[in-house]
């Protein structure tokens, strides 16, 4: 997945490592996580294999690697992103699954703590939407942005429904009340 972000970030233009890491975590940092202990590999193994070339660049008295997005990168990443989208899997939902297993005190312990960092994390995309919206209207096209605001838009509306979720089960809700109501239709 690293691989694939890295490609995708380099098809807007040449970037090194530590701007690579920053536009992650003020982007997909939404739903991917990457430490610099992660990245640089993942760059070499792209330098490997050809996808990516790396080049000095002076800055500020320092070296730095600016990474280069080549043509057989390009064409990888193209052909990764017109596959058919996969469902992805959650360890949220995995260990919710297995909650019955724990006692009451650390069931509602680790529910309230999640519940806290998605309350966090609501804030942060509700301010990141606020500076989005300002940038948006000062590009020249900022239809050419949709997609990539969608998923803000997506990540906030996900941590809502969670939150929601989450308290449903804290509170032990019949989580079959609601159902009828929100079939989709057919």
């Amino acid at each position: 997945m690293l691989e694939n972000i890295i490609l995708g970030l380099l098809m807007e233009q040449p970037m090194s490592g530590y701007d690579m890491k920053k536009t992650i975590d003020h982007s997909v940092g939404i739903f991917y996580r990457a430490s610099f202990g992660s990245l640089y590999p993942a760059l070499k193994r792209l330098e490997t294999k050809r996808w990516v070339s790396v080049s000095a660049e002076l800055d500020h008295s320092k070296n730095k690697k600016l990474y280069t997005l080549l043509p057989e990168g390009k064409a990888t990443f193209l052909a990764w992103l017109a596959e058919p989208i996969q469902l992805s899997r959650s360890e949220l939902l995995l260990k919710v699954f297995f909650f019955d297993y724990l006692d009451e005190d650390t069931r509602q312990q680790r529910l309230s703590e999640y519940q806290m960092r998605l309350g966090q994390e609501i804030g942060r995309l509700k301010a990141t939407s606020g500076i989005v919206a300002g940038e948006l209207k000062e590009v020249p096209n900022p239809e050419n942005y949709y997609y990539r605001v969608s998923v803000l838009s997506y990540g906030l509306d996900y941590f809502l429904m969670e939150q929601k979720w989450i308290q449903a089960i804290k509170e032990r809700k019949d989580l079959n009340d609601d159902r009828n109501e929100q079939e989709p239709p057919k």
